[in-house]
């Protein structure tokens, strides 16, 4: 696609602007049908995007993503048209907003909430320097709901600034909006209500509403007002968009379209799928278990268990702290919680999990989705970080099955299990038969006789370590294999056992912290040498997760180079 200039859009009649959006829009449905990506999000949002570009001089002026995957206008109105086929690949363009990437991005989002703080803390800094330009913070009704709004909104008198707050109100979020802040947009926007308007005023924030964020004749007045408006205190500016505009399978099926991505390899499927049939199968002979999302029922696969069982499923929108506490809450009174989150949003619930999970030692149970490399969405997204910031709270038992059965069968144990456990998996893996199952303990899958011992953690590295044992016995060599399945509690008794000089650790993991750092301090002293495979200490980019995880310091040429070095010494 052409680079529309900033010149020909602030000289663009409202006939033409629409013109431009349509150009814009199917640009953008083209482009992630073949790169994958946020799709009914961007499309409903390229009208409100192109009347802030018109009315706002960015990048003097400032916009803030909330979460972010709703910029690809935003990019392709900024100079980077020519690269937007490049979008979530490798060295190309992010699908989330990257200061190094751009001028006009100004913060870098990937998760919900920050949007208004850091928008109030550019405005500040803009006011101790003397500076005139605009703020702008552009959010969802989904993320309108997540706590650290609340947070920002608070000291909004203490920081005495101006800033433009954007509610882009489509309904939805992933799954639809849920929450009392859900109800006061919905009152406003159908006029049940109007005197909801005094809360945000009790905030000092001037309401203007309800625009129709799709129309370009009514929403350029309204951001021209808003921007007039801005000398005198912060606005928040209510508009409603279509998810999916202008394409009506989108347009019908929100849910479905926003993300869009690669399917699933041959002979795999997704582990969300086997969490919604085995939380099912357990609900069915155990009233005590219930489900808990934030947000994400479809992507997580719960919805049959929201179907089947609606007084005991819980999505209570994006607040991933909040969830966790309700599931501690609910533990104390003898229920089975089951978490289901992505590994990245998690990390949000940090000082909930040691606080209100751990130090009380509830049977919460945690479904780390998505842990390892995630690949396109990038470094807000990569499961990188989940082995080490759970591994170290006391309590806390710490999974990370083989493959889709072994994960059923974990699943099925942590119903009866009286504390809290994580269980840690990928996207997509491979059903396959599981040995007895017993907390705590790891699995010896190869046995040697040779001095090599690998200790591999998740099916990505289990099977990475079987194609290359398979090759080096195609040579004459060997090594064994052991199924980290547990990370904590450490199988003391069986790594105690092994009796090879050279232990390998394999994991999807950062280094520091994880399951390298836990068995090399376990042999410390020992006589053995422990090598680790993992991720560098770095973010990780966007791109595949096979090409970054071998970028990025765990592949099958790396072990085999390793264990290659090892034989050569004999």
């Amino acid at each position: 696609m052409r680079n529309i200039s900033d010149a020909e859009l602030k000289s663009a009649s409202v006939p033409q602007l629409n013109h431009i959006c349509e150009e814009l829009r199917t640009e953008i449905f083209d482009t992630v049908s073949v790169c994958g990506g946020h799709l009914s999000s961007n499309l409903g949002t390229v009208e409100l995007t192109v009347a802030l570009h018109k009315v706002f001089d960015f990048p003097r002026d400032k916009i803030v993503f909330d979460v972010g995957h709703q910029c690809y206008t935003h990019k392709l109105l900024s100079g980077r048209a020519d690269r937007f086929r490049t979008l979530r690949q490798e060295g190309g363009l992010s699908g989330f907003p990257k200061r190094e990437e751009s001028d006009y991005d100004c913060y870098d989002t990937g998760h919900a909430g920050t949007s208004v703080s850091a928008a109030l803390g550019i405005a500040a800094a803009r006011d101790l320097k003397g500076e005139t330009f605009e703020v702008i913070a552009l959010i969802g009704d989904g993320s309108f709901n997540n706590g650290l709004i609340f947070e920002a909104l608070n000291s909004l008198h203490i920081l005495n600034t101006r800033i433009l707050i954007v509610v882009n109100d489509n309904g939805l979020s992933i799954s639809p909006t849920v929450g009392g802040t859900h109800d006061v947009l919905s009152e406003l926007k159908t006029g049940m209500r109007p005197e909801n308007i005094a809360l945000f005023e009790q905030y000092g924030l001037k309401y203007m509403g309800v625009y129709n964020g799709n129309d370009l004749s009514e929403l350029l007045p309204a951001l021209e007002e808003a921007k007039k408006a801005l000398r005198d205190s912060c606005v928040l500016l209510h508009v409603v968009t279509k998810k999916g505009q202008g394409y009506p399978f989108c347009e019908s099926e929100p849910e479905a379209t926003h993300g869009v991505g690669p399917k699933s390899g041959e002979g795999e499927r997704e582990y969300s799928a086997a969490l919604g049939e085995e939380l099912c199968a357990l609900a069915e002979r155990d009233p005590r278990i219930v489900a808990v999302t934030a947000a994400m029922t479809d992507s997580l696969g719960l919805r049959e268990f929201f179907r089947r069982f609606p007084r005991r499923a819980f999505d209570v929108g994006i607040c991933e702290e909040h969830a966790s506490v309700l599931c501690a809450g609910m533990a104390t009174q003898g229920m089975r919680p089951y978490y289901a989150i992505y590994s990245t949003f998690l990390q949000r619930a940090f000082d909930e999990i040691i606080h209100d999970v751990c130090a009380q030692n509830l049977p919460v149970t945690f479904c780390v989705d998505r842990a390892g490399i995630a690949g396109p969405d990038g470094q807000t997204h990569q499961g990188i970080f989940d082995l080490s910031y759970l591994s170290f709270i006391p309590n806390l038992t710490v999974a990370i099955p083989k493959n889709v059965g072994e994960f059923r069968a974990i699943l099925r144990a942590g119903a009866s299990f009286d504390g809290p456990l994580a269980i840690r998996y990928p996207r997509a893996g491979l059903d396959g038969p599981i040995s007895p199952l017993e907390i705590g303990k790891m699995e010896i899958l190869h046995s040697t006789t040779s001095d090599i011992m690998i200790i591999a953690a998740g099916e990505r590295c289990i099977c990475i370590a079987e194609r290359v044992r398979t090759a080096l016995r195609g040579s004459g060599k060997d090594v064994g294999i052991v199924n980290a399945r547990f990370l904590k509690p450490l199988d003391e008794a069986l790594l105690g056992g092994l009796p090879q000089k050279y232990v390998i650790t394999v994991e999807d993991n950062a280094l520091i912290g994880g399951l390298g750092d836990a068995v090399a301090r376990f042999y410390r002293n020992s006589g053995k040498e422990v090598y680790s495979l993992g991720y560098r200490d770095e973010f990780i980019p966007h791109g595949q997760p096979k090409s970054l995880a071998k970028r990025f310091g765990v592949s099958e040429e790396a072990l085999f180079a390793l264990i290659g070095g090892l034989y050569a010494r004999g």
